[in-house]
C-alpha cells in the first residue's frame, strides 16, 4: 500500500514514510492542515474474475483429457471389432490352409457364385443348405451351399476332410470347397439321376427299377459304407444313411454322398461318446445311450434296403397305424408269412419270378436291424450275402420276430429324444 499527504494551506504533497494510525493523530497537535490519500487494493471484481478463470483453467484441465480419452474410446470400439474379425477371418484362412493343404482345389466364393449364375439352378436343399448345378472349368458339378448356424465350422471341416482324403467308386467326389468369411460351399461330381429317394417314393414315375437295379444300388451302397468302416486308416461313421444320401449317375451306380454328421472313430476304440444326430426313423436304440459304432450305419442301412424293396418311407403316417412303421410291417408280415406282401410291384413278373431273391434281401435286413448292435453284421459280411457267399442264418430271424415287445418300449423313448435332443437331417 502507497500513502502520500497533502499540505492544504500550501497545496504540497508528501509521501508519509512512516506507517502510523489516523485515529492517534490531535488535529490541534498537527502544525499544519492535512489530507491523507490512501491507495488501495480494491478486490472485489478482480477476484471474482480470478476465480472464473481458475475454474475454467481446472474445467478445461479436466475436460480435455476425458474428452480425448472418450474420443479414443469410441473409435477403439469401432474398429476394434473390425479389426478382431479382420484377423480372425485371416486365422480361419490360415487354419484353413494348413488343415486342408493337399486337399481338393479351393475356389472363391465369387467364382463359384459367377459359375452358377447367382445360384440360380437349384436341384435341391435341405436342412443344411442348397445344392446348385453349374458347369465350372466346363465340367458339370453340384454345388452346395451351407446356410445357417447348423452346420458350422466344425461340421464343413469334417465333410471336406472325410470325403476330401478319400477315394471310392462308390463315395461321391469332393472336386473342390470354398471357405471365405462366413460363406461355407463344397463342389461335388455332378450325379444326372439325383437322390435314390426321388425314385424309390415317386409311385407316379413311369420308371421303375427292376429287381436287378435294386440289387444293385443295395450293393454299391454297402461297398460304399464297407470301405468308410473298413479300408480308410480311420474309421468313418457316416451317422446319416438314407435314401437322400444316396446318389446316382446316369446308369444308376449309387454312391454315398453328405457327410456332414461323420464322425472319425479310431481303430483302438470299442465305441464312441456323441450326442444323438441323424434322421428319425433309421436311428438305432443305442443312440439311446449315445454310446455308438459304425454298426449304427447298418441299422440305418437295413432300414434302407426295406424302403428299396418296398417303394415306401421308413416312417409314412398317411397309412393305417399298424403299417406307420415299416420295421413292424416287415415283422407282421414276416410272421403271417406274407413277404411277398411287402414288394412294392407284387404283381410284376420280375418280383414274382425273383420272390426267393427277396424274401433272402428281407432277411439281411432283418439281421442289419438287430437291437443288440453286436449281433448286426460288419458291412463285409452284408457284401458276402448280397454276392451269394453266405446266407442268413435262422436263428438270426427268429431273434428279430421276438424283440417286438423291446422294440416297441425302446421306440417310444426313442422318437421322444430324438424330437427333443438330436441333430436332425434334412434332405441332401
Amino acid at each position: 500500500m502507497f500513502r502520500y499527504g497533502q499540505n492544504d494551506s500550501n497545496g504540497e504533497r508528501f509521501w508519509v514514510t512512516k506507517v502510523f494510525s489516523l485515529q492517534s493523530i490531535q488535529p490541534e497537535a498537527a502544525h499544519y492542515n492535512s489530507t491523507a490519500y490512501l491507495k488501495v487494493q480494491y478486490s472485489s471484481s478482480d477476484s471474482s474474475s480470478d476465480l472464473t478463470l481458475n475454474k475454467r483453467k481446472v474445467i478445461l484441465a479436466i475436460t480435455l483429457p476425458t474428452t480425448s480419452i472418450l474420443i479414443l474410446l469410441i473409435i477403439v470400439a469401432i474398429l476394434y471389432p473390425q479389426r478382431r474379425r479382420k484377423y480372425k477371418e485371416n486365422d480361419e484362412d490360415s487354419e484353413f490352409n494348413q488343415l486342408l493343404s493337399g486337399m481338393p482345389t479351393r475356389f472363391s466364393f465369387e467364382k463359384l457364385r459367377e459359375c452358377t449364375e447367382g445360384f440360380s439352378k437349384k436341384l435341391g436343399g435341405g436342412g443344411f443348405g442348397s445344392v446348385f448345378e453349374r458347369k465350372l472349368d466346363g465340367e458339370r458339378v453340384a454345388v452346395k451351399h451351407l446356410e445357417g448356424a447348423r452346420q458350422g465350422k466344425k461340421e464343413f471341416l469334417a465333410e471336406v476332410e472325410t470325403i476330401g482324403s478319400i477315394e471310392h467308386i462308390n463315395l461321391i467326389k469332393l472336386i473342390g470347397f470354398c471357405a471365405e468369411k462366413s460363406h461355407r460351399l463344397l463342389v461335388y461330381e455332378y450325379m444326372s439321376r439325383g437322390s435314390l429317394d426321388r425314385w424309390i417314393y415317386n409311385r407316379r414315375s413311369n420308371t421303375r427299377f427292376d429287381w436287378s437295379t435294386r440289387c444293385k444300388i443295395i450293393l454299391h451302397i454297402a461297398k460304399g459304407l464297407c470301405y468308410l468302416h473298413e479300408g480308410c486308416r480311420r474309421e468313418i461313421a457316416h451317422l446319416d444313411i438314407k435314401p437322400q444320401k444316396i446318389l446316382l449317375d446316369g446308369n444308376f451306380n449309387a454312391k454315398v454322398a453328405d457327410f456332414g454328421l461323420s464322425k472319425l472313430i479310431d481303430r483302438d476304440q470299442s465305441k464312441v461318446m456323441t450326442m444323438m444326430r441323424g434322421t428319425p426313423g433309421y436311428l438305432a436304440p443305442e443312440w439311446l445311450t449315445s454310446q455308438i459304432t459304425e454298426k449304427v450305419d447298418v441299422y440305418s442301412f437295413g432300414v434302407v434296403i426295406l424302403e428299396i424293396i418296398s417303394g415306401r418311407k421308413c416312417i409314412d403316417r398317411s397309412r393305417p397305424e399298424e403299417d406307420v412303421h415299416i420295421i413292424y410291417l416287415l415283422r407282421e408280415k414276416a410272421q403271417n408269412n406274407q413277404w411277398i406282401d411287402l414288394i412294392v410291384d407284387n404283381n410284376s413278373d420280375d418280383s414274382v419270378s425273383r420272390q426267393e431273391e427277396v424274401i433272402q434281401m428281407m432277411k439281411l435286413a432283418m439281421w442289419c436291424l438287430q437291437n443288440d448292435s453286436s449281433h448286426r453284421p460288419s458291412m463285409s459280411m452284408v457284401i458276402k450275402v448280397l454276392e451269394g457267399a453266405i446266407s442268413v442264418e435262422s436263428h438270426i430271424i427268429q431273434s428279430f420276430l421276438n424283440a417286438n415287445s423291446i422294440m416297441s418300449v425302446q421306440d417310444n423313448q426313442y422318437l421322444y429324444l430324438v424330437r427333443e435332443a438330436s441333430i436332425l437331417s434334412g434332405p441332401w
